[in-house]
This record gives structure tokens, sequence and C-alpha cells, in this order.
């Protein structure tokens, strides 16, 4: 955003334990993490009672291809709301149908109608929906995981595990992807899941 402009808002629209956040600069919005497979009436509730139209998101980003973060994506891109993938993400878009089962009613993601770009063009597209920020690949909870940094010193995370609770995780990996943000001066962490948190310099504080 330009000199001047207001910082963007963060609303969450999130529902059985999972954050789902809008982040809207004026009337241009995107929708971080996109909703239970078989439950996208309620993340339309919740939108609508946020105040957020549907016409008035411009993509929906998915942090990583788990059915908690984006199991309603083709339910939010049927009606109107196109799916922004990271080219680190490609390959895992259509691997998330075998952690459903039918009862889970998920609406199975097409791939040929999605946004696909790679990470270095993200502050391209967010500049023109008027948001100051960037998408970077932070794997370490899964290899497709990406993280949306805006300029104000913020991060959406996902499930991007921390240093200190590492357990089948490549700790090298998880240690880089959270300097990467460090070194981006990210100061709060809003993740898929709890209230947003201040991000320590360090591990060891």
């Amino acid at each position: 955003m330009g000199a001047g402009s207001p910082s963007p808002t963060i609303v969450n629209v999130g529902y059985r334990s999972t954050n789902f956040w809008v982040v809207s600069a004026g009337r241009n919005r995107l929708l971080v993490d996109l909703g239970w497979p078989g439950k996208a009436a309620a993340l339309f509730a919740n939108l609508e009672r946020m105040g957020v139209p549907l016409s008035e998101i411009r993509y929906g980003l998915a942090t990583h291809y788990h059915i908690d973060h984006a199991g309603a994506a083709q339910d939010l891109k049927e009606r109107g709301v196109p799916l922004l993938v990271m080219q680190e993400q490609v390959h895992a878009v259509p691997l998330m149908k075998q952690w459903t089962k039918p009862a889970d009613h998920y609406t199975e993601i097409t791939t040929h109608d999605n946004v696909v770009i790679p990470t270095s063009e993200s502050r391209a597209l967010l500049a023109e929906i008027g948001i100051a920020g960037e998408i970077l690949p932070t794997p370490g909870h899964s290899d497709d995981s990406v993280s949306l940094v805006l300029d104000i010193g913020c991060a959406f995370t996902g499930d991007l595990t921390l240093e200190t609770m590492v357990a089948k995780e490549d700790p090298a990996v998880v240690a880089r992807s959270w300097q990467l943000l460090r070194d981006r001066g990210v100061t709060t962490i809003y993740a898929g899941h709890g209230s947003p948190y201040y991000l320590q310099n360090r591990v060891d504080g």
C-alpha cells in the first residue's frame, strides 16, 4: 500500500477450533485458510456475520492442504472465490482427498482453474488488491506450508510448528522457516489455532 494508506484489517471467521482469517484492504479481501470439508455453510454464515461479502473476497489462500485448512476451498470456488495456489503447493492439492471420508462430504478441488503463481510473484499480486506483503514458503509442518507476511509485521502461519514443539518434523527446516519470518520483521503471529501471539526473537527467548 502506498504512503498514507490505512493498515489492513484482520477478522477471524473460524469455527471448530480452526482460525480462518480475512485480511481486508477496503473492499478487497483475502481469506487465509478455507474451512472444513462439508462445513462450508458455517464458514459462509461467519463471513456474513462479520460483514464480509463473498463478492469482496478476491482470493482464497490455504496455508497448507490439510482438511481443516482447505476443506471448503472448492465450495468457495463454486461461490465465485478464486483459489490462489503457490507453485510449491500444486502437488499437495489433489493429495488432500486421501485424508477425507465419505461422511466428510468433501467437495474435491479442481486443479485446472486455480490461480497458480510462484511465491516470488506474490507481492505484486497482493499489491493489486491493496495489500502490502508477500507469501513465503514456510515448510515444517508440511512441505506445502506457506505463510502470508504483511509489511506491518504480522504473519499468518497456519500450522507451522513451534520451534519448542518439534516432534516428527525436521527441526532444521522448522528453524529456517521461523528465521525467514523474523528476517522479514514479523512480530505478531496469527496461527491456524489459538490466539495471536508475539514472536520472540529466538527460540530460547
